[in-house]
């Protein structure tokens, strides 16, 4: 049987140390010790480790982070949006996003032609310069492999070979060969402008069957596989869904804001997942409650703290 214990700080008190308090503090608390706690067990006994995230969580900060941790190693795949591809692809050319504030004038904002995420905006400028050079971009691409039908695995990968960024996630996914899945491709401005492709490169497509084919045989039944699902939608699914061929997922971390009462699936928790099979019945697994631009980072650190310590991971400056 274990007790509630209070919380004490000291000065200098490090992640690890406030974290391992968490484990006996109660409610959201226990759960995210318990994260971290997985994700430390993921790369110790060498899963395959899948990382979902919708496009809000690379238009905040986290999104170097994510670059840092395919340079660690942490991460194997990667399912993500539209609007993450594009806003790393502003971000690895110099674009700045500007905090602000949730309550603000938006229809003000509009008219200044800057878009809110939340508090954070993406002025049109922005927009017009990604758009300028990405459609360059994909035009030498095509040129260069002589093709024109890419699975989105394939044609972000070569993007990012074009990037010089080191907090780019393309860029780290390119350089680590770490396959990125973007399912909803068209869903976002980088949607128009595969479009507009068409106009240079005659039949350009993205063959999304591809992309299906190639993640459900990424794993294996004998493999050990697991998923951190920050936030939901179709890059948690697409993740999840890969898998039941080979059996579910071993491990699983959910942090969402959602809840499981709408029947959503960015609100479904890791026990629903079982009844489907994505996750397997004795899975170590928990779903985390809470911004994940506040706890994924907690966990995380944590976690890379332990496996540094056992050299199990390297940090490289």
């Amino acid at each position: 049987m274990e007790f509630i214990k209070d919380f004490r700080w000291k000065p200098n008190m490090k992640i690890s140390e406030a974290v391992k308090q968490f484990s006996a503090l109660g409610f959201q608390s226990i759960e995210l010790a318990k994260a971290s706690d997985i994700i430390y067990k993921m790369k110790k006994e060498n899963a395959k480790i899948f990382l979902t995230f919708p496009s809000n969580l690379t238009t905040s900060g986290l999104r170097g982070f994510f670059a840092q941790l395919v340079e660690l190693g942490m991460v194997d795949i990667i399912v993500t949006t539209a609007g993450s591809i594009e806003e790393d692809i502003m971000k690895a050319i110099g674009e700045k996003f500007i905090i602000s504030r949730f309550d603000a004038d938006d229809v003000a904002l509009h008219e200044r032609g800057n878009n809110r995420v939340g508090n954070i905006l993406i002025t049109n400028d922005s927009y017009a310069r990604f758009e300028g050079f990405i459609i360059k971009l994909l035009k030498k691409i095509c040129k260069e492999k002589g093709k024109s039908c890419f699975s989105t695995a394939e044609l972000l990968h070569e993007i990012g070979k074009k990037l010089n960024d080191r907090n780019s996630i393309l860029y780290q996914a390119a350089k680590h060969n770490v396959k990125i899945f973007c399912p909803a491709i068209a869903d976002a401005s980088l949607g128009f402008q595969l479009f507009m492709l068409r106009d240079y490169v005659k039949n350009f497509q993205i063959d999304v069957i591809k992309d299906f084919e190639e993640i459900n045989f990424e794993t294996s039944q004998e493999q050990r596989k697991g998923i951190i699902a920050l936030g939901g939608g179709v890059s948690k699914h697409y993740a999840i869904l890969s898998t039941v061929l080979s059996g579910g997922m071993d491990y699983a971390i959910y942090i969402t804001t959602s809840r499981q009462y709408s029947g959503s699936l960015s609100g479904a928790t890791t026990s629903e997942a079982k009844s489907w099979g994505k996750i397997k019945d004795d899975s170590d697994s928990v779903t985390v409650y809470g911004d994940a631009t506040i706890l994924f980072p907690i966990a995380m650190a944590n976690a890379l703290d332990r496996l540094y310590k056992e050299k199990i991971i390297r940090f490289r400056k």
